[in-house]
């Protein structure tokens, strides 16, 4: 298992599919690594986030660290 930290794409590339390249980049690497099970958590406010991370079959899941600015956890089984 592997947890994934502070993503982000800048403002003015946004819109640009850059936000789904890096997470299948991501992907690639913790698989490359053996990672099974990707986590990662978001704020309720990143809106194209939370669109992004469920469009690209994370699923929502409980809480599973002490980040005090996230809303959201989500999981993605990468076997």
């Amino acid at each position: 298992m592997a947890d994934a930290k502070r993503m982000w794409v800048a403002p003015a590339a946004r819109g640009l599919g850059l936000g789904r390249r890096l997470v299948a980049e991501l992907e690639r690497h913790a698989r490359e690594a053996g990672v099974r099970t990707l986590r990662l958590d978001t704020n309720r406010a990143l809106t194209e986030a939370l669109a992004l991370y469920r469009s690209a079959g994370f699923r929502e899941i409980e809480r599973f660290n002490d980040e005090p600015h996230a809303h959201h956890w989500f999981a993605k089984s990468l076997s």
